[in-house]
């Protein structure tokens, strides 16, 4: 029998969020008070040499996982239950409607049997997992049942990362999925809560940009653009005769050129709103849909001074940089000054904090 993975698994215990990328790793870590209230404990960002992480793919596993053991120490925490995600191009997901009623065991039984139908490797060489969403909403004698795989592989060396840093990996979940736990309670300071909504959220990465477009708790469009805060970095290099390396660490740290701004800059944010103009364009042509009510930018570049303005000004939508952190308190250990700037990078390892407290 196939053994059944913890993509979909929930942990009361204090727990830590930690968001492997392939720039940086970040840990997250929440708490919530006896009235309800969330309280940011702890948080911390670790930069990665180019080339350690490639394409999802750890290349350079002593080298990351030092950083995560720097990581772990720099944020003061002394949790050990660790959520990590995987990103969506490892890992193959799909609904399918099963009855309802059935057991876990049964569940179990299905789902292998379904799952056959949609992995192309055998079942042994993949982790599987399922989660029940709810009734079906055509069949209310069946249920829609989501299934997750991926390669034991990919699961093992991020699992192996934790232990290299002494944690325990309790949850293994999706990046894409982690974002909108994380987005989805912001919605509720949005007009009506942001019920029926069309939502596009934007992830600024290092190397991609990705969108979601999200209506309540249903994502109808997926895509990742070749476009990202690496391309800044290229920017500075070739103005400035830095190294890759150097820019990198200036960029992090503030310390740029007086000019940067009208040199390097402004270019690079004209051309990151062309590129979220163009996403939405191809949203926009490959559905019924021909706007959408909010742009949510996340990311580490998506702080960037008078960008969501520039955003709006290129789409005609409302755009609003995105704080997975709004409405918490904040615990008495963490940086205010540097989280103001660093809190948008920290969507993905937020939302895996969150798996503590929300289904």
């Amino acid at each position: 029998m196939i053994s059944l993975g913890s993509l979909f698994s929930r942990e009361a215990a204090p727990l830590l969020g930690i968001d492997v990328s392939s720039s940086t790793v970040k840990l997250v870590e929440i708490g919530r008070e006896r009235d309800g209230s969330l309280v940011l404990e702890h948080c911390a960002i670790e930069p990665l040499e180019r080339g350690w992480i490639t394409d999802g793919n750890i290349e350079k596993f002593d080298e990351v996982a030092d950083a995560v053991r720097r990581l772990v120490r720099k944020s003061g925490t002394r949790t050990k239950n660790v959520a990590l995600a995987l990103p969506g191009a490892a890992v193959i997901t799909k609904k399918i409607t099963l009855p309802a009623g059935l057991s876990d065991k049964e569940l179990e039984v299905q789902v292998e049997s379904e799952a056959n139908q949609y992995i192309p490797f055998s079942l042994n060489e993949v982790s599987l997992d399922f989660c029940v969403i709810g009734a079906n909403a055509n069949s209310p004698n069946d249920v829609d049942v989501l299934i997750a795989a991926s390669r034991k592989e990919k699961v093992s060396d991020r699992q192996g990362l934790a232990e290299a840093a002494g944690l325990k990996p309790v949850i293994m979940d999706v990046e894409s999925y982690a974002s909108r736990m994380a987005a989805s309670r912001l919605l509720d300071g949005f007009p009506n809560k942001g019920v029926d909504a069309l939502v596009a959220l934007f992830e600024v990465g290092s190397q991609t940009t990705s969108l979601q477009v999200i209506r309540n708790d249903d994502v109808l469009y997926e895509r990742d653009q070749m476009f990202g805060g690496g391309q800044l970095t290229q920017l500075l290099v070739k103005q400035y005769g830095m190294s890759f390396e150097e820019a990198e660490t200036k960029k992090r740290n503030g310390e740029l050129p007086p000019d940067h701004s009208a040199r390097v800059l402004q270019p690079f944010m004209e051309s990151l709103c062309q590129e979220i103009g163009r996403a939405l364009q191809f949203f926009f042509t490959s559905t019924p849909h021909n706007k959408v009510d909010y742009i949510l930018l996340s990311g580490g570049s998506a702080g960037l001074p008078g960008l969501p303005l520039m955003v709006t000004g290129q789409t005609s939508f409302p755009c609003k940089l995105i704080n997975p952190f709004e409405g918490m308190k904040l615990g008495a250990g963490i940086n205010t000054r540097r989280l103001e700037s660093e809190a948008t990078s920290y969507l993905v390892a937020t939302g895996l904090a969150l798996r503590r407290f929300y289904q």
